[in-house]
């Protein structure tokens, strides 16, 4: 068994969220709704592959919703409920950079966003779109099931003690 298909795991052991969510219910993997929004299938496919079923022993994804343009998202976001969006930075026309700073400052309660950085360098670009985390191209599976999973537990947190 490699390091990688550890890591998941023994992150979701040590975060401090991961204790959260045993209040909910215990042994039970907690149900994700994403929205992936990129104008390239591929990119689309990629993070679909990289993050699978169960990117973390206690975070399941229940459903997708593809979008390939940036009125689509909008619109979804604005009458779906998804509890993390995952939007490709390196998009033609409009840009998911962009995009998450405008659903972050235009919809209440905007769902937490991974953005997908064209490189490491960006960071700072993920920063100023208000981003809750980016993974970098070349994509690593690792990185973007960590990060999907990561979105996921704190959502489960968020709502486990608000209920």
């Amino acid at each position: 068994m490699g390091t990688g298909s550890i890591f998941p795991m023994t992150d979701s052991q040590a975060s401090p969220t991961a204790s959260h969510t045993d209040q909910v219910s215990p042994g039970t993997p907690y149900q994700l709704s994403v929205l992936l929004y990129s104008d390239d299938i591929a990119t689309r496919d990629a993070i679909r592959v990289a993050v699978g079923r169960r990117p973390a022993r206690d975070v399941e994804v229940s459903t997708w919703l593809e979008c390939a343009t940036a009125p689509a998202v909008i619109e979804a976001v604005e009458t779906g409920e998804f509890d993390v969006l995952v939007l490709d930075g390196e998009a033609g026309q409009t840009g998911g950079l962009g995009l998450c700073r405008q659903l972050k400052n235009e919809i209440f309660s905007c769902p937490p966003v991974l953005v997908l950085t064209g490189r490491p360098q960006d960071g700072w670009l993920a920063a100023w779109s208000q981003a809750d985390l980016a993974v970098p191209h070349p994509l690593d599976p690792i990185a973007v099931a960590g990060a999907v999973a990561e979105l996921g537990r704190r959502v489960r947190a968020s709502t486990s003690t608000s209920a």
